[in-house]
């Protein structure tokens, strides 16, 4: 599903952000990715977005190499992927249900199978009856899973997720992790990027250990591990 194949990163001011960085994440895969600040975590995610370019290598997600790609083929490839940002990004001046929308109207459904689809994905994350509420009036849990149910309202095939726990408190950073789970049974795969190191053995999972751009470690899935920052 989703293939790094001797990816590095290099920006103009000369920082290399990846360097040589090869994995692979498979069909229904929920694997955690971690480091340090500045390892590479968000760049890696937003070379999957197609929001950066690889300096050297390939990354391939379903079979499309995203480096062959022309940057007007964005769009198509995002169609495939839910993204949740750890700020949540959601818009004040529009509803819960406008706010989780948003992928549907700028992909052009219809408003029926908009309406369909938004009420699924707010009951997914128990938020069905704060669809009329304004972002500014839930709590920062609440904002948070209104961010999730925008990133799985298309039913992408890839959900990414950058520090989603970073503004929650223990309790919320758990039950937003069990969601993830919900979701990785029912067929996506998820790449979550987090510094929650404790939440990251409970869950059991694939850990990715970036450090100054480099995949220094890939620990299998497994009742608990010792993933390092």
């Amino acid at each position: 599903m989703i293939t790094f194949e001797h990816v590095s990163k290099r920006y103009p001011n000369g920082n290399h952000a990846l360097n040589d960085v090869s994995f692979q994440l498979g069909q229904g895969e929920m694997v955690f990715l971690t480091g340090h600040s500045g390892a590479g975590k968000s760049t890696l995610l937003r070379l999957i977005l197609m929001l950066e370019q690889a300096t050297r290598g390939q990354v391939i997600i379903n079979g499309l190499n995203l480096t062959r790609l022309s940057p007007r083929a964005a769009p198509r490839v995002r169609q495939q992927i839910g993204m949740i940002f750890q700020d949540h990004k959601l818009l004040r001046d529009k509803t819960v249900f406008d706010n989780v929308a948003l992928p549907l109207l700028i992909a052009g459904l219809r408003y029926v199978e908009i309406r369909k689809k938004v009420r699924a994905a707010l009951d997914k994350v128990g938020l069905l009856s704060k669809e009329k509420d304004w972002p500014m009036a839930l709590s920062g849990g609440e904002q948070q899973r209104v961010g999730v149910a925008r990133a799985i309202v298309g039913m992408p095939r890839v959900l990414l997720a950058d520090e989603p726990t970073g503004n929650l408190d223990p309790d919320l950073s758990a039950e937003l992790f069990d969601l993830f789970r919900q979701l990785n049974q029912l067929g996506v795969t998820i790449l979550i990027a987090s510094h929650d190191l404790s939440l990251i053995r409970r869950m059991g999972e694939r850990v990715l250990v970036l450090k100054k751009g480099q995949l220094i470690d890939d620990i299998p899935a497994g009742p608990s591990h010792g993933a390092s920052a």
